[in-house]
C-alpha cells in the first residue's frame, strides 16, 4: 500500500457540458451555471468531501471549425465556457474555507503582469486556495477573439508560456512577506526596501515590476498543466505541481505515469513534488445493474454530430468532410494538437472505430475512462490505479450536474476514508497544505 493518501479534484466548465456531452440532457442536471448560487453550492459539497481542489476549464469562444460555424456546437449544447472562471472562484471563495480553486487562464492572450495580479489578488481574498491551470491555447477561434489572426506554433506558444510563468514568478517575488509595515505612529506603510522591480526581460515577454499586490499567502498559485505531447510533457515536468490528464486505460495511466515522473527527475525536482491527476467520470448506482443501466441512459443522450463538432474544435480540423463510415486512423489529417489526436486515437485504434462510432465514444466521456458500479466497486477501481502507481489520485467529472458531486461525495468518499486512503480533514489552510508542497 502506498503511504501517501490519493487527492480528488473536481472538473468544471461553466456551460452544458464536461467531458459527457449530454449532460445538459439529463432530466436531474439543474443547468444552473448562470446563477452564482448554484456554483456556492457546488464549492460547498466538494469541499464537505474533503476534496483537495476543484478546477475550471475554460474555452474563450464557440467553437467553429466544424462546417464552417458554431450552429452545431452552440446550438446542440457543446462545451464552452459561457461565463469567466475568474469571477466564480472568488465567489465560491467567500462560502468556503479550505478547498482548493483553480481557473484555466492561457498565456497566448494575457500578458504576464495582469496575470501575475489578478492570480496573486485571488490567492490573497481566499487566504492561499489558488491553483493557475496553465494552458496555451490552440483554437483559431480564440485568437480572433482577441484580435490576432492566429496562433503561433506549438513549440513558440510553450517558450511564451514558459517566459509568463517566469515573468509572474519575478513579480510574485518582489514583495517580501513582511513588506507591509502598517505602522500608524510612525507613518511607515511599507519598507520599500522590501520590494524590488521585477526586470523581467526575454524574448516574447516583459515586464517591470513592482507587482501592485502584495506577496499573496501561498507565495504563489499553485501551477497546474496538462500538456500531453513531448514539449507539453518537459513543461509540465518543470513547473506542475498539478498535472491534468485524460488516459484511456489504466495501462496507459501507468505509462504516462512512469513518462511524467522521469521528466520531473530530470527536471531536478522530486517525483512527489508533481501529482499525476487523469480525469474519471464515475457513474454510481445502489447495484451494479442499476449503475449499468444509468451509464447505458446516460450515454445515450450523447449526439453524434455534436461529438463531431467538440472534436473538430479541440483539433482545429473540420470533420464533417469526412465519410462517418471511415475508420478514424485512416483520416487524412494535420490536427493543431498533436497531443490530442494522440488520445483520441488511443482511445479508439484498437477497437477500429469508424468516425461515427468514434465521434459517440468521444462524446460519452472525451475517451476518460467510465467508472461504473456501487460506491464499493468504485471505490475499488479507484484503490486499484492508485496503488498500481497509474497516478497520484483523481479528477472527477459530472455526468449529472450537480448530482454527479453530491452522490459521490456522499457515497465513494466514506468508502475511501474507511479504507485509510483518502483524507478525513484538511491539513491546514492552503491548498500547498493540502498538497504538502513547499512553493
Amino acid at each position: 500500500m502506498r503511504k501517501q493518501q490519493m487527492h480528488l479534484m473536481a472538473f468544471l466548465l461553466a456551460g452544458p457540458t464536461c467531458h459527457h456531452h449530454g449532460m445538459w440532457r439529463h432530466p436531474e442536471t439543474e443547468n444552473a451555471f448562470l446563477d452564482p448560487a448554484a456554483w456556492e453550492h457546488v464549492a460547498r459539497v466538494l469541499e464537505r468531501g474533503c476534496f483537495d481542489a476543484l478546477f475550471f476549464a475554460d474555452i474563450s469562444s464557440i467553437y467553429d471549425a466544424h462546417g464552417g460555424g458554431y450552429a452545431t456546437h452552440l446550438g446542440r449544447g457543446g462545451q464552452m465556457g459561457l461565463l469567466d472562471p475568474l469571477p466564480l472562484i472568488a465567489i465560491m471563495s467567500r462560502v468556503t474555507q479550505h478547498i482548493g480553486l483553480g481557473a484555466t487562464i492561457s498565456t497566448s492572450f494575457h500578458h504576464a503582469y495582469q496575470l501575475a495580479r489578478v492570480l496573486a489578488t485571488l490567492d490573497m481574498i481566499s487566504n492561499g486556495r489558488v491553483a493557475w491551470n496553465v494552458v496555451t491555447s490552440a483554437a483559431t477561434s480564440e485568437a480572433r477573439n482577441f484580435g490576432l489572426t492566429g496562433l503561433p506554433d506549438k513549440n513558440t506558444r510553450y517558450d511564451i508560456a514558459e517566459e509568463v510563468l517566469q515573468a509572474c514568478c519575478a513579480l510574485w517575488d518582489g514583495w517580501e512577506p513582511d513588506a507591509l509595515v502598517l505602522d500608524k505612529k510612525a507613518g511607515i506603510f511599507a519598507d520599500v526596501d522590501k520590494v524590488r522591480y521585477a526586470e523581467f526581460e526575454g524574448r516574447h515577454v516583459r515586464s517591470r515590476g513592482p507587482l501592485t499586490v502584495p506577496r499573496c499567502p501561498q507565495g504563489r498559485p499553485v501551477i497546474m498543466q496538462a500538456g500531453s505531447s513531448a514539449r507539453g510533457r518537459d513543461v509540465a515536468a518543470r513547473w506542475g505541481e498539478i498535472v491534468f490528464t485524460l488516459q484511456h486505460s489504466k495501462h496507459d495511466m501507468q505509462v504516462f505515469y512512469r513518462d511524467l515522473k522521469d521528466r520531473v527527475v530530470k527536471a531536478g525536482r522530486r517525483p512527489e513534488e508533481c501529482a499525476i491527476l487523469p480525469s474519471l467520470d464515475p457513474i454510481i448506482g445502489e447495484t451494479e445493474s442499476i449503475a449499468r443501466e444509468r451509464q447505458a441512459y446516460m450515454n445515450s443522450l450523447v449526439d453524434t454530430e455534436l461529438g463531431l463538432a467538440v472534436m473538430s474544435g479541440h483539433l482545429g480540423a473540420d470533420f464533417s468532410r469526412f465519410p462517418l463510415d471511415q475508420p478514424i486512423t485512416e483520416l487524412d489529417l494535420d490536427p493543431a494538437v498533436a497531443g490530442s489526436m494522440d488520445v483520441i486515437v488511443q482511445g479508439t485504434k484498437a477497437a477500429n472505430l469508424t468516425l461515427a462510432e468514434a465521434a459517440r465514444h468521444f462524446a460519452t466521456s472525451e475517451l476518460t475512462p467510465q467508472i461504473v458500479g456501487t460506491p464499493e466497486s468504485v471505490a475499488d477501481q479507484l484503490q486499484d490505479m492508485f496503488e498500481s502507481e497509474a497516478c497520484d489520485g483523481f479528477i472527477i467529472t459530472p455526468t449529472v450536474f450537480p448530482g454527479s458531486f453530491e452522490q459521490f461525495t456522499r457515497s465513494v468518499v466514506p468508502e475511501l476514508q474507511r479504507r485509510g486512503i483518502f483524507r478525513t480533514a484538511y491539513p491546514g489552510t492552503t491548498l500547498r497544505d493540502t498538497l504538502r508542497m513547499t512553493p
